[in-house]
């Protein structure tokens, strides 16, 4: 069994914000495994299914970002999973907007979702996939709780199709391939 979280805020209001993008993937993942994300649980939206004959476990906390860690916690433990048995999809102000950074590992780069996990878990030792969502000029807070412009969207519809590619890559070929495929 395999955990992919994509983090993100519940509420219409924060929908197709930036800091939703790792909704976003799931959402695609979910759609393409007609995996249904009704169900609520751990706190958050889940659902279960096989990608690639790989039993997985899709989740969206609906604690908000900063408090993403007890929802990760709470599904890994019920399901007795492993650190490398999750994936967490996250945003990524760093990286240029559509562009994916896969890591097996390390530090929450200063992403309070990603923090508040690693506290809950007690461990780094988890792959994140990062999304960039570009550099704010402002606010960052402002930033990552916009909408991407209209002319972002034109690549962020292709980078989120690209980042389920690649969730379903370390399903199947573990993070190291992935990030070989995927990174740059």
């Amino acid at each position: 069994m395999k955990l992919i979280v994509g983090l993100g805020n519940p509420g219409t209001k924060y929908e197709f914000t930036r800091h939703n993008i790792g909704f976003r993937v799931v959402d695609e993942l979910a759609r393409r495994h007609a995996i249904s994300m009704n169900a609520e649980k751990f706190h958050g939206w889940f659902g279960t299914g096989a990608i690639s004959s790989e039993k997985v476990v899709l989740l969206k906390p609906t604690t908000f970002m900063n408090r993403s860690g007890s929802s990760v916690l709470s599904a890994g433990r019920f399901y007795r999973l492993e650190f490398s048995d999750l994936l967490v999809v996250a945003d990524d102000v760093a990286l240029d907007t559509g562009r994916l950074r896969l890591r097996a590992k390390g530090s929450s780069g200063g992403h309070n979702g990603l923090g508040d996990i690693i506290t809950r878990i007690g461990s780094d030792q988890f792959c994140r996939l990062r999304f960039g969502v570009g550099q704010p000029l402002g606010s960052q807070v402002d930033y990552v709780l916009g909408r991407f412009h209209e002319d972002e969207e034109v690549v962020i519809g292709p980078a989120i199709k690209k980042a389920a590619d690649a969730c379903e890559h370390w399903l199947v070929n573990g993070p190291l391939a992935t990030m070989n495929e995927y990174n740059g």
